[in-house]
């Protein structure tokens, strides 16, 4: 029996999961696979019901739209998943369902060298309220960032905010960031700042996220979730500005990673050469 994990979704097809996983078993040469399923709502709980008498299945990483729908169908969730509300990764142990949400310490993965550092203060922009916002919001607050949680619906950003401290959390429209404002930042000083796209405006096939810079604290990171395209508008327009950016491989990689390791017990290469060999892969 050949061990295998897999991805589940409605839709499924545009899933890069099985590129990534694909990779480190290749690079690790282990002998397991990663498949990618097509599951629809209503299959949900038939899909886990048969998974769970299948010695040779691993997990599965979930996206969309079952992130909320899998947690009851669980017979566990850790503390972090439970706190954001969603499961990205289901892990089978001893016969047992384990939901895990590796978005958010993925998040932050390259933000790693930044965080390592002191800072005075520490805020973040994050322009979404979906569940990657929701994930975010959570990494960075553990973080000790102050959060501006910024989306279409003001009601929820209000909802995401309100798992945190009021008085470090703020809330604001999305059209808050579009809009010219006349604001002195002064210089950076020990402080970090990090503006998040977590939207999916700026993806292949939607118009831009609408962002004035005069918004953007000097020398504030951009961090954009998104990763088809690579480099979105955004993330563009950051770098002429010269602003540090971070693209949405590098929190892709980074849950894979950690899902990976569930999976199959081995860390990810995590290596320079490694890491430029699977990126070219994804964007092939």
């Amino acid at each position: 029996m050949t061990a295998f994990a897999e991805v589940i979704g409605d839709p499924i097809a545009q899933s890069k999961s099985p590129l990534l996983h694909g990779f480190w078993l290749d690079r690790l040469g282990l002998e397991a696979e990663y498949r990618r399923s097509h599951v629809t709502t209503a299959q949900l709980a038939d899909f886990f019901q048969t998974r769970r008498g299948d010695p040779s299945w691993r997990g599965c990483n979930v996206t969309l739209p079952h992130k909320q729908s899998v947690i009851p169908l669980l017979d566990r969730v850790d503390p972090l998943a439970t706190a954001i509300g969603a499961v990205n990764t289901v892990v089978s142990r001893d016969g047992l369902l384990i939901g895990h949400n590796t978005d958010a310490p993925g998040f932050l993965e390259p933000l790693r060298p930044c965080l390592a550092e002191r800072h005075l203060l520490r805020t973040a922009r994050i322009l979404g309220t979906g569940g990657a916002a929701r994930a975010i919001a959570h990494a960075l607050w553990e973080e000790g960032f102050t959060l501006i949680i910024a989306g279409r619906d003001v009601a929820k950003a209000q909802d995401i905010a309100g798992a945190f401290n009021p008085a470090d959390t703020h809330v604001c429209t999305l059209e808050t960031f579009a809009n010219p404002i006349d604001f002195d930042w002064g210089e950076p000083g020990d402080r970090l700042d990090l503006v998040v796209n977590a939207t999916s405006l700026g993806m292949t096939g939607q118009p831009p996220l609408a962002v004035d810079f005069s918004n953007i604290p000097p020398g504030a990171i951009l961090y954009d979730a998104v990763y088809a395209p690579l480099e979105t508008p955004l993330l563009a327009e950051a770098r002429a500005r010269g602003h540090a950016t971070i693209d949405g491989l590098s929190m892709l990689i980074g849950q894979g990673r950690l899902a990976f390791e569930h999976f199959f017990g081995v860390a990810a290469p995590a290596d320079p050469e490694s890491d430029a060999l699977l990126r070219a892969r994804l964007t092939a």
